[in-house]
C-alpha cells in the first residue's frame, strides 16, 4: 500500500462522508442522538474529554483509526518508545519519553542502555539544584544565590518558560521559589530587563544550547559574561555564575564554564521535546527537584496510557483524529488553543512550537513532496477570559471556521473560587455559543451561524504532575497526526534557510539578496 494516506480506500471513504458534513450541523447531531455527550465523552488518567461538539461520530472516528492502524501507528509508536532511528533525515532515534521512566528500564540505543546516563543526569541535577537552594553553592563573593537566569531558545525556552509559570501559580504560601528569569530574544532589551532585577553576586546563569553555538543564546551569554564582569569584583572567579546544558562540551569550557557544572544533552532528544531532559534544570532550580520529578512522573503515566489503552479511548489519539478530520476532511486550517488557566498563559506559544514546526511540512517521510492533501494547521490561542476581548469576534463570525480547544481545571487550589466559577461558565458558555450561534436576532449583525467545532478537555487539579500529563499528551497527538500526514515529526529543516542568511547579511555578503533586501540593508545600516 502506497505511503500517501489519500491513497488508502479508507481515506476516499471519508472525504465523501466529508463531503455531506458541511452541510450538517453539530446540533443536528445531538437531535439525532440523546445520548450524544455521554457517547462522545471520555473520563481518563485525570481528564475529561468532551468531543461532543466537534462535527464528528464515533463510526467516523473507528474509520480514521482504521486509517491509521493501515498506516503502521502500532509498529511507528512502539519503534520510538523502543530507540529506532525514526527521525530517518537526520539518522537519530527519538527518545524524549526515555527521560521519564524509571531507572530500571532498559532503552537501547547503539546497542548501549541510556537509562543509566538519564538517571545520573537527574541525580546531578538534584544535587546541584538543591546545593543552590539550601544555599551551600554560593556567588564568587560568598552570597547565597537568589536569582536564575535562563538563557535559551525556541525548545530551550519555550517548555521551562510554560512550567514555570504554571508551577508559580499553584504553588502553595509554604513553597520556597528563587526568582527565575527567561531569556530568549536576541533584541538587547530582554536580557536588560532580567539584568535591571539582578544582583550579580546573587545570580547564576544557565546557558541553554545543544551545540553551544545558537546564536541567538551565545550573544546572550557572551553578553551575561559581561555584565558579571562589570558588576562583580575586578578578577573575580565569575565561574560560580554559570552552568550549561550543551553536548558540546569543549566549547562550553572554552566559554569559561567547569566540566562539572555542565549538564549532558543527546542528539536523540529534539529540542522542543526537551523539557524533560537537563533544560528543564531551571524548573529544578526554581521550584525543587521535587516538582521537576513529579512533572516526569505525570508525563510517563500519560507514556503508559499512550502505549497500553486502545485506539478509541486513547486520549492522545483521540485528539489528533478529531484534528486529521477537521483539517484533511472538513478543510479547516486553523486551530485555537484556549486554556480558561492562568497557569497556562504560555501553552498557546508552546504548542506553537511543538506542533507547527513538527508537522509544518511540505515533503513527506520519503522526500516527496506533498501535493494533494494538508498538514499541520496554523495554530494561536491565548488564555481565557481575555481572548474573549481580543479575537473570538473571528472565532464566532469571522468568514473562516477555526475549531478550538478549550482546557479548563476542575479543582484549583485557589482562596477565590467565585473567580474559578465565573471563569468556568464563561468557558461553558463560549463552546456553547460555538456550537448553537443564534439565527433569529433582530439585526443581522447579531446573526452568529454557529456549528463552531470545539472539543473541551478538563483536568482534575493543575499541579506539576497533572502539567506533565498534559504536555505529553500534546507531544504525543502531534506524532499521531504526523504519522497519519507521513511526515517525520522530528526534523525542522524549514528553520535553517534563514539562519543561513543572516550570516551573510552579518558578514554584509549581499551576494544572494534581491533588491528590496538590499534597499533595506542600506537603511538600517545607515
Amino acid at each position: 500500500m502506497s505511503n500517501n494516506p489519500t491513497k488508502n480506500p479508507i481515506w476516499k471513504e471519508l472525504e465523501a462522508i466529508g463531503n455531506t458534513y458541511h452541510s450538517k450541523t453539530i446540533q443536528g447531531l445531538f437531535d439525532a442522538n440523546n445520548t450524544r455527550f455521554e457517547t462522545h465523552s471520555l473520563r481518563s488518567i485525570g481528564f475529561f474529554l468532551d468531543y461532543s461538539k466537534q462535527r464528528i461520530t464515533n463510526d467516523i472516528l473507528a474509520k480514521l483509526s482504521q486509517l491509521l492502524t493501515e498506516h503502521g501507528f502500532e509498529t511507528k509508536r512502539d519503534a520510538m518508545f523502543k530507540g529506532d532511528i525514526i527521525n530517518n533525515t537526520e539518522q537519530r532515534a527519538v527518545l524524549h519519553t526515555a527521560l521519564r521512566r524509571p531507572s530500571n528500564d532498559v532503552v537501547e540505543v547503539a546497542g548501549e542502555n541510556i537509562m543509566p546516563a538519564v538517571h545520573g543526569a537527574l541525580n546531578k541535577m538534584e544535587a546541584f539544584s538543591d546545593s543552590v537552594r539550601d544555599g551551600s553553592h554560593k556567588g564568587v563573593t560568598g552570597k547565597v544565590i537568589k536569582n536564575i537566569v535562563s538563557i535559551g531558545i525556541g525548545g530551550s525556552d519555550l517548555g521551562p518558560r510554560l512550567v514555570s509559570e504554571a508551577l508559580i501559580k499553584c504553588a502553595k504560601p509554604q513553597d520556597k521559589i528563587l526568582n527565575t528569569y527567561f531569556v530568549s530574544n536576541i533584541d538587547g532589551d530582554d536580557i536588560e530587563s532580567a539584568f535591571a532585577q539582578c544582583d550579580a553576586s546573587e545570580t547564576l546563569f544557565v546557558v541553554i544550547s545543544k551545540s553551544f553555538k545558537t546564536q541567538e543564546t551565545l550573544t546572550n551569554a557572551l553578553t551575561a559574561r559581561q555584565w558579571l564582569k562589570d558588576n562583580l569584583p575586578e578578577g573575580a572567579d565569575i565561574a560560580p555564575h554559570f552552568v550549561a546544558v550543551s553536548s558540546n562540551i569543549t566549547t562550553v569550557e572554552a566559554f569559561g564554564i567547569h566540566s562539572d557544572n555542565i549538564f549532558p544533552m543527546w542528539d536523540w532528544v529534539n529540542g522542543r521535546f526537551s523539557l524533560w531532559s537537563a533544560v528543564g534544570l531551571s524548573l529544578c532550580l526554581q521550584h525543587g527537584f521535587d516538582k521537576f520529578r513529579a512533572l516526569l512522573d505525570g508525563a510517563y503515566e500519560m507514556d503508559q496510557h499512550f502505549l497500553t489503552t486502545n485506539l478509541k479511548e486513547n486520549l492522545p489519539v483521540l485528539t489528533a483524529l478529531i484534528g486529521v478530520w477537521n483539517r484533511n476532511f472538513l478543510n479547516f486550517s486553523t486551530l485555537a488553543i484556549l486554556p480558561y488557566a492562568q497557569s497556562l498563559l504560555y501553552f498557546p506559544a508552546f504548542l506553537q512550537q511543538l506542533e507547527m514546526e513538527s508537522n509544518g511540512k511540505d515533503v513527506d517521510y520519503d522526500g516527496t513532496p506533498i501535493t494533494d492533501y494538508k498538514t499541520g494547521p496554523v495554530m494561536f490561542g491565548e488564555v481565557g477570559t481575555n481572548g474573549q476581548h481580543s479575537f473570538y469576534q473571528l472565532l464566532h463570525q469571522g468568514s473562516d471556521i477555526t475549531p478550538c480547544d478549550f482546557i479548563g481545571v476542575l479543582n484549583p487550589d485557589t482562596s477565590l473560587p467565585n473567580h474559578h466559577e465565573l471563569l468556568l461558565s464563561h468557558m461553558l458558555a463560549q463552546g456553547q455559543a460555538m456550537m448553537q450561534g443564534r439565527q433569529n436576532p433582530d439585526k443581522p449583525y447579531q446573526y452568529f451561524h454557529g456549528n463552531r467545532p470545539n472539543t473541551t478537555l478538563l483536568m482534575d487539579t493543575m499541579d506539576a504532575h497533572s502539567l506533565g500529563k498534559l504536555i505529553a499528551l500534546y507531544e504525543h497527538k502531534t506524532f499521531v497526526q504526523g504519522v497519519m500526514w507521513h511526515v517525520n515529526s522530528f526534523d525542522q529543516y524549514g528553520v535553517e534557510l534563514g539562519k543561513e542568511l543572516s550570516q551573510k547579511l552579518e558578514n554584509k555578503d549581499l551576494s544572494d539578496a534581491d533588491s528590496s533586501t538590499q534597499g533595506l540593508f542600506a537603511i538600517i545600516t545607515k
